[in-house]
């Protein structure tokens, strides 16, 4: 045998053995399989349109934070701010919206937390 073929002969060897102890650290490991497995999702239904921002459509360009009616509106159950992706209310709104919440709480014209939270 000569030099040339031994050392592509080790060269193969190195490379199978490199192979496959590759493919079974990524087996016991997962970390090639990028992604989960399969998930079905929800039927085909159809999407809805864009959300439309209550304050522009109606032109409101302030938001009063005694109206407590139209602020809860914007507030779960839980007393939580709902976001503007739920509410459809733009950034400037949005903002203002907040800043009304925070102050009608401060006045304690609103609850900070939920009856059944504050319970517990």
């Amino acid at each position: 045998m000569t030099e040339n073929e031994r050392t592509e002969e080790r060269q193969e060897r190195s490379s199978e053995s490199r192979d496959s102890r590759d493919s079974r650290d990524r087996d016991s490991r997962g970390g090639a399989r990028r992604g989960g497995g399969f998930r079905p999702r929800g039927g085909g239904g159809r999407r809805r349109g864009r959300k439309v921002c209550t304050f522009c459509a109606e032109q409101i360009d302030t938001i009063d934070y005694k109206d407590i009616s139209t602020l809860s509106r914007y507030v779960n159950e839980r007393g939580r701010i709902l976001p503007r992706r739920r509410t459809g209310t733009c950034a400037k709104h949005q903002r203002r919206l907040s800043q009304a919440i925070k102050r009608a709480r401060h006045l304690a014209l609103m609850p900070f937390a939920a009856q059944h939270v504050r319970e517990v």
